[in-house]
């Protein structure tokens, strides 16, 4: 073999091996996956107490709002739920409408003068005007009823498990649904809501813990603490789970209570 023809076979082999290779690319340029996103940090909220105000012990707290300088309050139990107007700084009820006793009072949230409330077993809510209190309507939905709140146009309402609906007041269909989740993992027992910010707050059954909610996609962004908030010694046998969150915009307090709670706290968060 000459030198030349040495040369033109060593070149072929080269060049076979070099675009053999470039035909097989490697294992991420196989890939057509994009990469996942990182998931977002959790925020832990730190609070100041503000203010003690006195609760009622016998309200079975579900739904709390602040409105033209009280509370709107809802409260459970069959036979006793009630949809209350309380005086924020004494707790006196002012005003107060009771429940008919097969319905098992749960979340509230007002919205153009109408104040939306959820009953726990029966499927079908409540509309009250909110400065009267007196009933206009009920509406149905599917499923338990727990927390509602709103962004102004369309309603949030929790149901116990992790997914929250988003529904038109105009005809009560389901616009969409969201499951709430924290680093990547669903949360259940979502409760009352609150919409503060832009975003939705809730308290989280049976924990001291409240969490904040992208609305947009139902992602956990925050955590508020609130373990020891209430003190032991202050406990009798019928104080029940933290409950009830209330956003006032004009003093950018919120507020919380819980079941059959002696207070209400009014907080600075951070």
């Amino acid at each position: 073999m000459t030198a030349n023809l040495h040369r033109l076979v060593v070149i072929n082999i080269f060049c076979a091996i070099l675009f053999g290779c470039q035909d097989k690319p490697s294992g991420e340029e196989r890939s057509t996956e994009p990469p996942k996103p990182p998931q977002p940090l959790v925020q832990q909220l730190t609070y100041r107490v503000i203010q003690r105000l006195p609760h009622d012990t016998k309200a079975f707290t579900q739904g709390l709002e602040v409105f033209k300088g009280a509370f709107l309050e809802s409260t459970g139990q069959n036979g006793s739920s009630s949809l209350r107007k309380v005086s924020i700084a004494t707790g006196k009820v002012v005003k107060k409408t009771l429940l008919d006793a097969k319905y098992f009072g749960e979340g509230i949230t007002q919205l153009n003068g109408n104040v939306y409330m959820l009953t726990w077993l029966n499927q079908q809510g409540l509309v009250f005007d909110a400065s009267t209190l007196q009933q206009k309507q009920t509406f149905s939905y599917s499923g338990e009823g727990w927390g509602i709140t709103n962004d102004g146009k369309y309603l949030y309402m929790s149901n116990g498990t992790s997914i929250i609906n988003v529904v038109d007041p105009t005809t009560w269909s389901v616009v969409r649904s969201m499951a709430v989740t924290m680093d990547g993992m669903a949360v259940s027992s979502i409760n009352e809501l609150e919409w503060i910010n832009g975003e939705i707050w809730a308290n989280v059954w049976q924990s001291d813990k409240i969490i904040r909610i992208s609305p947009a996609t139902g992602v956990v962004t925050g955590i508020l603490d609130l373990t020891g908030l209430l003190l032991t010694n202050e406990r009798t046998p019928t104080t029940d789970v933290l409950n009830g969150i209330a956003w006032d915009a004009q003093t950018a307090t919120v507020y919380v209570t819980g079941k059959n709670w002696p207070s209400v706290f009014a907080l600075s968060v951070q």
